[in-house]
C-alpha cells in the first residue's frame, strides 16, 4: 500500500516537498523542549522553524482546497450538495485522526492527573475560536483554523451568490476572497487597538493562534489557487521570478523583521498585524515553482514523499502524545548533553515509527473509505 502511494504518478513532488519541509520544521522546533536552556543561533532558528512550518501548512492547505472549491463553484449546478460533498471529503481527511488523537490525549491527561479546561470545545474546534486556547493539546489550534476556513468560504459562496447573481462567477469568487482578507486584516488592527500587545509571547497566543484572526492564512493559499486556475500562463511563465521573490521574503522574515523592531516592545505596532499576512504571501510565492515540479527521479523522491504522506500523523502525535509522555516519565532537566542527544534521537525515531503505523493502519484506511463513498 505504501509502495503504491510512493510511486503514485498523480502526486506532485514539489507540493510533497513543501509538506515534508513544513512538518520537519515543526518537529525539529519542538526538540527545544529537550534543551530549554539553549539560546544559541540554532535554537532561535528552530523557533522560527516552528512558526513557519505551521504557516506553510496553512497556505498549502488553502491552495489545495481552493482549486477543488473553485472548480466546483464555477459549474452551473453549484449548490448545497456540492458544498456538502466538499466538506465531507475534507472531514474524512481530517476528522478521524484528529478525534482519535484527541481521545488519546484525554486518556493521557486522566492517567497523569491533568485537569482539562473546556474539554467540550475541542470536539467543535472552538478551543481557540476567539481567544487564547487552554494548554491542553496545544497543536490543535491550527486544525481549528483550518476547519473553520473550510466551512466559512464555501458557505459564504453558497449563501451570497443567489442574492448577487454574478455574471462572472470567477470575478465574484476573487472579490469575496479579497473582502475576507481585508476583514481579517481589520480584525487584527481592531484587536490590537482594544488590547495592545507588549511582547511577542502575548502576540503569539492572543492573535497568531486565534481562529477569527487567522482564517486569512488559508485564504491566501486559496488566492494562489485562483491565480493558478484562471491565469495558468502567467503562473507558469513567472515561476522562477516568484521563487526568487519568495526566497528574498523569507530572508527578510528571518533576519529583517526583528531588526526593524517587530520583537522590540512598543515599536512598529502595525507590523504586529502585518507580519502574518507578509508570511502568508511570502509562502505563496513558492507555489508557482513547486506546483510545477511534477516528478522527481533522484533518491530524494522516496524519503520526501514518505514524510509527506505521514506528515498529518506526525503533527498530531509528536508533541502532546510522544514528547509529553517521554518527558513525563524521563525528565531531561538533569541529563547530560549526550543523554539529551540520545533522548532526542529516540524521540524522533519513535515519532516516525508510530506515525507510520498510524498512517498505515488508520489514516489511510479512512481515506480509502472516502474514495469508496464517492463512488
Amino acid at each position: 500500500m505504501l509502495k503504491q502511494e510512493l510511486n503514485n504518478p498523480q502526486r506532485i513532488f514539489g507540493l510533497d516537498l513543501m509538506r515534508a519541509v513544513a512538518i520537519l520544521m515543526v518537529l525539529s522546533s519542538h526538540c527545544l523542549w529537550i534543551y530549554p536552556e539553549s539560546n544559541s543561533f540554532i535554537a532561535q532558528l528552530l523557533k522560527l522553524f516552528g512558526f513557519l512550518g505551521v504557516e506553510i501548512f496553512f497556505v498549502l492547505s488553502g491552495f489545495l482546497i481552493g482549486r477543488i472549491l473553485l472548480q466546483s463553484y464555477l459549474k452551473d449546478d453549484f449548490s448545497f450538495s456540492q458544498v456538502r460533498d466538499f466538506l465531507k471529503r475534507r472531514w474524512f481527511r481530517t476528522f478521524p485522526n484528529y478525534f482519535l488523537i484527541l481521545l488519546v490525549n484525554i486518556l493521557i491527561a486522566s492517567v497523569i492527573g491533568y485537569k482539562i479546561e473546556s474539554l467540550w470545545k475541542y470536539f467543535f474546534f472552538v478551543q481557540n475560536f476567539s481567544g487564547v486556547m487552554p494548554a491542553f493539546f496545544p497543536e490543535s489550534w491550527s486544525l481549528a483554523v483550518e476547519e473553520w476556513a473550510y466551512i466559512v468560504l464555501p458557505l459564504l459562496l453558497l449563501l451570497i451568490t443567489p442574492f448577487v447573481a454574478p455574471k462572472n462567477k470567477s470575478k465574484f469568487f476573487i472579490l469575496l476572497l479579497f473582502l475576507l482578507l481585508i476583514i481579517s486584516l481589520l480584525a487584527k488592527i481592531i484587536c490590537y487597538q482594544n488590547t495592545g500587545y507588549t511582547n511577542l509571547d502575548i502576540w503569539n497566543t492572543s492573535l497568531k493562534a486565534v481562529v477569527i484572526y487567522r482564517l486569512d492564512a488559508i485564504f491566501y493559499g486559496v488566492l494562489a489557487s485562483w491565480i493558478y486556475c484562471q491565469h495558468q500562463n502567467f503562473w507558469k511563465r513567472n515561476k522562477s521570478f516568484f521563487l526568487v521573490v519568495g526566497v528574498l521574503c523569507f530572508l527578510f522574515i528571518a533576519f529583517g523583521i526583528g531588526k526593524i523592531g517587530f520583537t522590540a516592545e512598543g515599536q512598529n505596532k502595525y507590523l504586529y498585524m502585518a507580519h502574518l499576512p507578509i508570511v502568508s504571501v511570502s509562502i505563496s510565492f513558492f507555489l508557482p515553482f513547486l506546483s510545477g515540479w511534477k516528478s522527481e527521479k533522484s533518491k530524494l523522491k522516496r524519503p520526501v514523499v514518505f514524510v509527506s504522506l505521514i506528515s498529518y500523523s506526525i503533527y498530531l502525535l509528536h508533541y502532546s502524545v510522544i514528547l509529553q509522555l517521554m518527558k513525563y516519565f524521563m525528565p531531561t532537566e538533569d541529563y547530560s548533553m549526550l543523554q539529551k542527544q540520545v533522548f532526542t534521537f529516540i524521540y524522533l525515531l519513535l515519532t516516525i515509527i508510530l506515525s507510520y503505523g498510524l498512517y498505515i493502519w488508520y489514516e489511510k484506511p479512512m481515506m480509502d473509505l472516502r474514495e469508496k463513498s464517492k463512488k
